[in-house]
């Protein structure tokens, strides 16, 4: 299955965001361990997810 979201710059940038995000979040205070850090971490995966979710579209105007 041809997977063109793998090809977008936004998509690869987005990837490198996640493992920055992940690496920061996880130096977090524990307190804040399932609150913020939860919170940020799901938001930068549903960010990843949309892109992804977008090149599979089937027309142009979907896409956008």
């Amino acid at each position: 299955m041809d997977k063109p979201h793998k090809k977008l710059d936004a998509w690869k940038e987005a990837i490198s965001l996640i493992v920055l995000i992940y690496e920061l979040a996880d130096k977090f205070p524990k307190p804040e361990a399932f609150g913020l850090s939860s919170q940020i971490k799901r938001a930068v995966l549903s960010m990843v997810a949309n892109i992804s979710e977008g090149a599979a579209r089937q027309t142009k105007r979907e896409f956008r």
